[in-house]
């Protein structure tokens, strides 16, 4: 249980609040690249309670402005893309993705007041379908170290959703193992379908049926380099445990096995302190992925072009009672992003954390509260903050499987590193990629 002054301080992500500055301190996922695949890619996008504009120029470089010219306020949402730059349509003056002001025609011949203005701008840098912003000071820290960046485009796909809830409790969801036994509850198990989670087999067991039948785990959760790690086991009465792996990765991101095979990253962005967007990169370390199929049993879920959900709180998050009773726990269908979505929307924009009650498997939650009040504290006082470089002594890895009860501090590592030694590109270390710099042409 917070008090509502920590519930708000841990909440709140807005320009001048401790949490605000302490996010700007990281990369940030702003959009897909998908969403510049446009005639005209220039996009309105909405980050940390900032208002700005995306767009790609004409050489493929990528911009991020402040929404709102800096001549007298208009929408550069609506801005002409022309001449290396995006131009505002009320006098014609027009920014560079560097900010810089390279016109003013409107201004007398030979004036050089474009030289002392610019408009605010961030840099940014694109990685495997996904478009990253840069909103702190000083220069970029390089991307971090994480196999989501390592690996090859070909063996990646990038997807997001927007929730309408605070970014606290869309994280929260991601660090609670033991949801998966009740919200993505299954009556019946079936065979593996690619990309989606708990969809899978580990070893001899479906994977449904190992949340399902065994559901009171065993979770420890350690401190990392990179955040936490969370450990997952469920004793299946034959000697043998089921260990999951998954992570928490500074400051709201999470790396977690949805299958034999593939692995993914998700970060949980704030629009604003009531709306937010995960952004996820499916990576695969045995076999490209099939980006179209992915695609197709995704985009019936969502509307364009905000990428929200078809479902939510209008329609009691497509409910249905009668597949309650039958089918799944939920009775809200079979794709689990609309079980969470459900289980972060439904207490409301922000979480009264003060009326709340943790249990013994809210160990992951109450670490990470832990882990972000240190973490506020150290960035007030100027300090350094977790995974703030990219790189840490430990890597996020993550997988499920089964092994001898007593060996389950190893054999997760064992599986884990046999994955990586057959996988075409995670076999040997990846060259990290370059710090990047506004204006970052795309890839």
């Amino acid at each position: 249980m917070l008090t509502a002054e920590q519930n708000a301080l841990l909440t709140r992500t807005g320009p001048g609040t401790p949490g605000g500055a302490l996010m700007r301190r990281y990369w940030q996922p702003v959009a897909l690249s998908e969403e510049l695949d446009d005639p005209r890619p220039v996009k309105a996008v909405r980050l940390l309670g900032q208002d700005l504009v995306l767009f790609r120029d004409e050489a493929g470089r990528l911009g991020l402005v402040d929404r709102h010219c800096c001549h007298r306020g208009a929408d550069l949402a609506f801005g002409r893309l022309e001449n290396g730059g995006l131009r505002c349509p009320f006098h014609g003056w027009l920014y560079d993705v560097t900010g810089a002001c390279l016109e003013q025609p409107a201004e007398p011949e030979g004036s050089d007041l474009h030289t002392r203005v610019r408009q605010p701008a961030y840099p940014c840098l694109e990685r495997n379908g996904m478009v990253f912003a840069w909103l702190g000071e000083g220069e970029p820290q390089p991307l971090p170290d994480l196999d989501c960046f390592a690996a090859p485009e070909a063996y990646s796909f990038a997807w997001k959703g927007w929730w309408e809830c605070n970014w606290l409790q869309a994280l929260e969801v991601g660090v609670d193992p033991a949801h998966a036994s009740f919200l993505h509850r299954f009556f019946e198990d079936e065979g593996d379908r690619y990309g989606q989670q708990f969809r899978d087999r580990t070893g001899d067991l479906a994977q449904t049926a190992v949340f399902r039948d065994f559901d009171r785990p065993e979770i420890h959760v350690e401190t990392t380099g990179y955040g936490l790690r969370l450990t997952t086991l469920r004793d299946l009465g034959d000697g043998r445990r089921h260990v999951r792996v998954t992570n928490q990765v500074f400051p709201h991101g999470i790396v977690i096995p949805i299958s034999a095979t593939m692995n993914i990253t998700q970060w949980h962005v704030p629009i604003d302190d009531e709306n937010c967007t995960w952004y996820t990169l499916f990576t695969d370390y045995a076999a490209p992925v099939d980006k179209d199929r992915m695609r197709a049993d995704r985009i019936g879920s969502c509307t364009l072009p905000d990428y929200r959900s078809i479902h939510g709180r209008a329609d009691d998050w497509g409910y249905d009672p009668a597949e309650q009773r039958l089918r799944t726990y939920t009775g809200m269908g079979e794709d689990i992003n609309f079980h969470d979505q459900w289980a972060v929307e439904s207490p409301g924009p922000v979480h009264d954390r003060t009326k709340e009650n943790l249990g013994t498997t809210d160990a992951g939650i109450m670490a990470y509260r832990r882990l972000l009040r240190r973490a506020l504290k150290a960035a007030e006082a100027g300090g350094p903050v977790p995974f703030e470089g990219g790189t840490a002594d430990d890597a996020p890895r993550a997988i499920d499987t089964i092994g001898p009860a007593a060996e389950w501090r190893t054999v997760w590592r064992k599986d884990e590193a046999a994955r990586r030694a057959r996988s075409p590109w995670a076999a040997a270390p990846a060259d990290a990629p370059d710090t990047p710099v506004a204006g970052e042409a795309a890839e």
